[in-house]
Order: C-alpha cells, then structure tokens, then sequence
C-alpha cells in the first residue's frame, strides 16, 4: 500500500512514547489512518493540529497493517485555536468526522464541504459567518452516510410549501398547516434549509437542534458517541456570543 495525498488532519492519538495515530480525510481515498514516528515531537506536534492540511504519504506492507506516515505541512489552522468560538468549531467538526466515517470510502463531497467549512471559520469575523455552514456539513454527513432528511415536501399533505417543521421520527418535513396542533412535538426547520441564503441566529440555533436530533439518534451511538461533549461546548459557546 502506497498512497500520496493531501489530506485534512481530523484527528491525532499519542502511541507509544513518542509516536502518534492519525486520522486523515483525503478527496479521492476517503479517511486514511496513519503512524507517525514522532508525532509527540516539538517539530511534529504543530503539523498534527486537527484541521491543518497536509500532504501525506502512508506506506504499508500489506492492506492489514497500520500504514507508517509521514507528513508535510501545507496550511496551518493553528491560530484559530486561540480564539474559543473558532476552537470548539474545529475540535467538533473535526472529531464529528473522523467518528463516523468509514475508512478507505471516499466521500468527495463531504471532503470538499469540510474544506468549505474550515474555510469559512477562517474568513468569517464572527461566528455567524460559519455557522449556517456548520448545520449544512451535519446534515450532508447524515445524508451522505444514509441518514438524510427529507425536506421537499409535508409528510402530512405532500405540499412542498410553507414547511415549517420535521418530524422527529421520520426526518420529514411538515408544513405549517400539516402541524397544526402537533407543533410542539415537531423540530422547526429554519428557513435557510429550505430557501438558502444566511439565517438569524434564533434559525441557526434550531437548526443545530434539529442536525443535533438526528446524529445523536442514527450515527453517534457507541463508541461515536464520545464526541458528543465536544459539540455541547460548541453549541453551549454560541448560545453565550448570542446572548
């Protein structure tokens, strides 16, 4: 096994004394896992930052072993990592993937809709800025793993206009009209979902809840679920900048 390839660092694990596992998204190869040699070292310890984009090269003798890795740095996203909001961004969005995803499958758009995020992290002078960006990626991931919502039309009238809400159960869309008198036991859809374009951040703030719904239930079960901490300082972090 031979594989070059610039990757988004997702995740890194100390291994031993000195070495470090880790787990990288490439477009064309899906995630890859890795052994660093060093990886606990000062020289290293910048480069394997999750979020950082890297050139990689993994190397193994046979399909079953854990590739040995080395690693080149292209662009740090070091420097977000001082500021809270920015940081607690790339901690979940990062760990969200590399807990979900199959290795070795490529999920072209999914790679390509981190870079866009992380991007956007980087660009936006306020969190505003990214976090209708953020609800999007969590709603591709469940899609692209199986899991999406259908927001086309009402589960009850089959109306594709005026929806309001989905269903908790069924992760379809109900319109106003179709909610009547159950609302409450509805999750509302913001607008932004449905029409495009920014949202306010009462909208962004349901529509963590509803992304939120959905991956506790279909895919951050298990062992998965050890980065939900990760996404409750997140939404916990926006909730005071709104505040």
């Amino acid at each position: 096994m031979h594989l070059r390839a610039e990757a988004i660092l997702l995740a890194v694990r100390a291994h031993g004394e000195h070495g470090a596992i880790v787990r990288a998204l490439t477009a064309e190869n899906g995630l890859q896992p890795g052994y660093v040699r060093g990886g606990r070292s000062r020289a290293l310890k910048p480069v394997l930052q999750p979020a950082n984009l890297i050139l990689g090269e993994w190397r193994a003798r046979t399909e079953e072993q854990l590739p040995g890795l080395t690693v080149e740095l292209i662009h740090s996203r070091a420097p977000l990592y001082r500021e809270p909001l920015p940081a607690a961004a790339l901690e979940w969005v990062t760990a969200l993937t590399a807990a979900v995803l199959p290795e070795g499958q490529p999920y072209p758009r999914l790679h390509d809709a981190l870079d866009g995020m992380l991007g956007a992290i980087e660009a936006a002078p306020a969190a505003r800025g990214w976090a209708v960006a953020l609800v999007r990626y969590e709603l591709l991931l469940l899609a692209e793993l199986g899991f999406g919502l259908d927001l086309s039309h009402c589960a009850a009238t089959g109306a594709n206009d005026d929806l309001a809400f989905v269903s908790p159960k069924s992760g379809v869309a109900v319109s106003r009209s179709g909610a009547a008198g159950y609302e409450a036991r509805l999750l509302p859809l913001p607008r932004f979902l449905v029409e495009g374009g920014a949202g306010e951040w009462r909208e962004i703030l349901e529509g963590l809840r509803l992304s939120g719904h959905f991956l506790e239930r279909d895919l951050l079960i298990g062992k998965a679920a050890d980065v939900l901490p990760a996404r409750a300082r997140l939404v916990e972090r926006l909730k005071r900048a709104v505040a």
